[in-house]
């Protein structure tokens, strides 16, 4: 090994071992937070207001940020680097005020932001207020999410539209049954229903 390297191979080390610790200090602040959660220590969170299921990983450079809302994020969820997470919007409405001295919100200003289970978001996506993005669904990297995303739907662009679904509808309630018990999977009549909502958007 050169010996040049070793200054490099150093500052990494120290890197994952300040992240670590942070996570450690910084974990208990999140509203709540479930089993096997990885996150960056050095992003930005507000984080009495962000609730994490369990197995969940979040990329480094991560902003999720709602002041008066919310945001909720189920279980087995991936998020790549670099992705941001809006719960809210200012108040562009008032009619002879800066938006800067702005103070009051409007309700549709701030609503929650909803990730359900085994999602995959991209790296650079941002998600705003008032977004559910549904169970099994696919963001590709770089999307604008304006608006909910159907479950088992990828979707991307700016603003993000759903480009198709991860399977057929026979293929997810076969996915469907061997990961859910009953209770908790989609009826055929259901996600047939998402599909044809996002075939006429």
């Amino acid at each position: 090994m050169k010996i040049f390297c070793l200054p490099g191979m150093f500052l990494c080390f120290t890197r994952k071992a300040v992240n670590k610790l942070a996570c450690f200090v910084l974990r208990p602040l999140f509203r709540s937070c479930g089993k096997n959660v990885r996150f960056d220590g050095f992003g930005c969170y507000s984080f009495r207001s962000i609730s994490i299921g369990d197995d969940v990983f979040i990329g480094p450079g991560a902003l999720f940020f709602a002041a008066i809302s919310e945001i909720r994020i189920g279980n087995k969820v991936m998020f790549g680097p670099n992705v941001s997470i809006r719960g809210g919007n200012h108040n562009t409405s008032v009619i002879g005020s800066y938006m800067f001295d702005v103070q009051t919100k409007r309700p549709e200003d701030d609503q929650p932001v909803v990730i359900e289970d085994d999602v995959w978001v991209g790296c650079n996506t941002t998600i705003l207020k008032g977004v559910t993005i549904g169970r099994g669904a696919v963001i590709a990297a770089g999307a604008v999410v304006t608006r909910s995303v159907p479950p088992y739907a990828i979707a991307g662009g700016m603003p993000a539209k759903v480009i198709k679904f991860r399977w057929t509808v026979d293929e997810i309630l076969e996915h469907e049954r061997r990961l859910y018990p009953a209770e908790q999977r989609f009826p055929v009549q259901q996600l047939t229903e998402f599909v044809k909502q996002a075939n006429t958007r």
